[in-house]
């Protein structure tokens, strides 16, 4: 959906790098490793996030460092938008319908870190979960939000992570 409105592929993975998690940092040559595009495309599309203002850049030593502008007005939009892009919020609704006593649920691995991998990693921590919605919950979110999910439990609240929801 998103991807049909913004067409450059390489501007919606940096939507997606740096608005999944405004503590998301980057710089040109690393994010074009990261994505394998040329350094031309990546600074292109940095230059037109910044100059409109959505990201701020930082001189660190001889390189420039790039992450969300967290002040800018469209800020919460932008990252209400990446989040429903993944599919992140219909997993936490999904989730807390019918699971028990969720205390936290957590976004690890790629995504936490802005990598569109193609796999969220979820970890859900509660007391007392119904692990068996959850094995019968995981084809169906996956064929929902078109990207395979796997889902952790855990019995301890996690300090790691992107939070999506914590009671």
């Amino acid at each position: 959906m998103l991807d049909s409105l913004i067409t450059s592929k390489t501007r919606l993975r940096l939507l997606v790098k740096f608005f999944i998690n405004a503590a998301n940092r980057g710089h040109m040559r690393g994010l074009a490793e990261e994505f394998n595009e040329s350094t031309n495309a990546i600074r292109k599309e940095l230059n037109n996030l910044s100059e409109a203002g959505y990201l701020e850049k930082e001189a660190q030593q001889n390189r420039v460092s790039y992450r969300a502008n967290v002040k800018h007005p469209l800020f919460g939009s932008l990252q209400d938008i990446v989040h429903k892009y993944l599919g992140l919020d219909r997993i936490v609704e999904t989730v807390l319908s019918r699971m028990g006593e969720v205390e936290q649920v957590v976004l690890m691995g790629d995504y936490a870190e802005g990598r569109d991998t193609g796999t969220i990693e979820v970890a859900i921590v509660g007391p007392a979960l119904n692990t068996e919605y959850l094995e019968r919950l995981t084809p169906k979110v996956e064929e929902l939000i078109g990207r395979k999910v796997e889902f952790t439990i855990n019995g301890t609240k996690l300090d790691k992570g992107l939070v999506l929801y914590e009671q």
